[in-house]
């Protein structure tokens, strides 16, 4: 028979583990969108720098 109580510690901790996982996953959505945008703005500025230079 299955303990209650290790079952309770087994599914909270799942349901904590659930909740981890989606704090990560919006935490990385958000590096990688501010990460695509430096690299825009990193190529607006390697060219406006190449046009100024001309």
């Amino acid at each position: 028979m299955l303990d209650p109580e290790l079952l309770e510690l087994i599914t909270a901790r799942r349901t904590e583990l659930d909740e981890l996982e989606e704090q990560l996953a919006e935490q990385l959505a958000e590096v990688r969108a501010e990460r695509d945008e430096l690299a825009v703005a990193e190529r607006v500025l390697e060219r406006m720098t190449g046009q100024l230079a001309e």
